[in-house]
């Protein structure tokens, strides 16, 4: 009989359920989008009870679709949006409020008080992270601050914390039921407030945050049989994997030696390079972060560059300019003109994060002539992908000392063939796009597979990595660098936008 490891896809605009056979590839999948909530400018919110209703329909759906049951999956991966963070009643399982979503800028004051003695790098040396808005701990403060009653309820032990993969883990075992509460270390490590030397939670940082230890969840590996599902359409099932999405999509990828690398083109951009089971400090505007963790065995370490906003441009220019009638048509309005006319996007909706973090930066479109038409924001706005990625590869190559020869890509990005020749380009280097792009669930499925030995070793995954297509650089290197010489001169018209006290 044949058996099957699933993934919960939990990401920034939608849930997926995907299952996936002993090849690695994909038999079945559902996947249903959520709502994104803007209050106020900066700020962006989740409805946690709509995840978790989207989670369960996808898993109903996919499985109907299939034909299969709970007795066809040997085990059930999570994956999520990492830094996204929920704070609910342990006893009624309902939030206090809204997630707040890792793009959200209103902890910017909470950062900068945080960092005004020691500076942003606080607490870098244990965590491998600057004080910025991205992270999840000034998150919870901002909860307990300013929800009424949340703060004295927290402290009364009623309360717990946790990113996406937390909650849906606590509510796929059990919820109010004996749901567990835990996280993975690549999860635990985004949330400025685990070490990374004893990958524990660092009660100093805890304790300066304010925020009770009572809220915060247990951190294991990324890959063990933490429990089993409890929701009817999987019961019984293990819950056996945890990743954080672009540690998903790292171990996807199959980047299990020092020194390989992906980029993951989503509602962001993130590029991730495996450094070995050391941790890397950064110099030039990286985080430190962990890769993955399998079992007992130990930590792997990455570098990250992380890029606020990517493929959510693109829904920009859909949603809020109405310029496209869907994301595909990007590509073919980009490619109306020959090039970008002199215009410059630069996305910095949620300031600017690798490798800059300015907070206090917001967006712009510059360059802008009689002669700019709709098809030249379009390409400017593929073009911003690209460049973003090009300043992080350079972080990258001067912290690790690796020079990188080749990029492996995934994400739902990558099919736009436009914005792969112009990463090529501008990097350099080729761009290598493999036979499957959603190297996220599969990167947990990998994770639970190998948990309950589905998959014996990294050695058979690294086997089923299989090359579709590559891209090969064809711009010189005089254009290449005057290219990227205007994109740094746009970048710097984004800074200071944002008052540094309220007004």
């Amino acid at each position: 009989m044949s058996r099957y490891v699933a993934a919960i896809d939990q990401g920034t605009t939608s849930t997926r359920f995907v299952i996936f056979d002993a090849d690695g590839q994909s038999v079945g999948m559902a996947q249903q989008e959520h709502e994104q909530v803007y209050p106020q400018p900066g700020w962006v919110e989740h409805r946690p009870q709509e995840i978790w209703a989207r989670t369960e329909a996808v898993i109903a759906d996919a499985l109907a679709t299939t034909g299969l049951t709970a007795a066809d999956l040997v085990a059930i991966g999570v994956t999520n949006q990492r830094e996204t963070t929920v704070v609910w009643d342990r006893f009624t399982g309902e939030p206090v409020g809204n997630a707040i979503v890792w793009q959200d800028t209103r902890t910017d004051q909470i950062c900068r008080d945080l960092s005004a003695d020691a500076g942003r790098d606080r607490f870098r040396a244990s965590t491998g992270l600057p004080l910025a808005t991205y992270f999840s701990g000034p998150k919870v403060v901002w909860i307990l601050d300013n929800i009424p009653g949340a703060r004295a309820r927290a402290e009364a032990g009623e309360l717990l914390f946790g990113t996406i993969d937390t909650w849906i883990i606590w509510n796929l075992t059990g919820g109010v039921g004996g749901g567990l509460h835990i996280t993975d270390v690549t999860n635990a490590s985004r949330t400025l407030l685990m070490d990374l030397a004893t990958l524990d939670w660092a009660p100093d940082i805890v304790a300066a945050l304010g925020i009770p230890a009572s809220m915060l969840p247990e951190i294991r590996s990324s890959s063990e049989v933490y429990g089993e599902a409890r929701l009817a359409s999987v019961a019984g099932v293990p819950v056996a994997g945890d990743l954080g999405d672009q540690q998903a999509g790292l171990f996807g990828q199959s980047c299990f030696d020092a020194g390989d690398a992906k980029n993951t083109y989503g509602t962001g951009n993130f590029l991730l390079l495996n450094t070995g089971t050391e941790p890397v400090r950064s110099d030039h505007g990286l985080v430190t972060t962990v890769g993955y963790k399998l079992g007992d065995a130990p930590a792997v370490y990455a570098l990250e560059g992380s890029i606020a906003i990517a493929g959510a441009l693109v829904q920009w220019l859909r949603d809020n300019l109405r310029l496209i009638d869907s994301a595909a048509e990007v590509e073919e309005l980009a490619r109306s003109v020959d090039d970008n006319g002199g215009c410059y996007f630069v996305p910095a909706f949620s300031g600017l994060f690798a490798p800059y973090w300015r907070d206090d930066a917001r967006g712009v479109i510059v360059g802008l002539t009689r002669f700019v038409e709709g098809g030249h924001i379009a390409r400017a706005t593929l073009e911003a992908t690209a460049f973003q990625g090009r300043e992080m590869v350079d972080a990258m190559e001067a912290d690790s000392g690796v020079t990188l020869h080749e990029l492996r890509v995934g994400g739902g990005m990558v099919k736009n063939e436009l914005l792969m020749q112009f990463q090529a380009d501008i990097l350099g280097i080729p761009i290598i796009r493999p036979s499957l792009t959603e190297t996220t669930a599969i990167g947990a499925a990998y994770a639970a597979g190998l948990a309950v030995g589905f998959w014996p070793s990294t050695e058979v995954l690294r086997a089923k990595w299989v090359e579709d297509k590559r891209w090969l650089p064809q711009m010189d290197e005089a254009t290449r660098e005057r290219e990227l010489a205007q994109w740094k001169k746009a970048v710097t018209r984004t800074f200071d936008w944002v008052d540094a006290e309220p007004v």
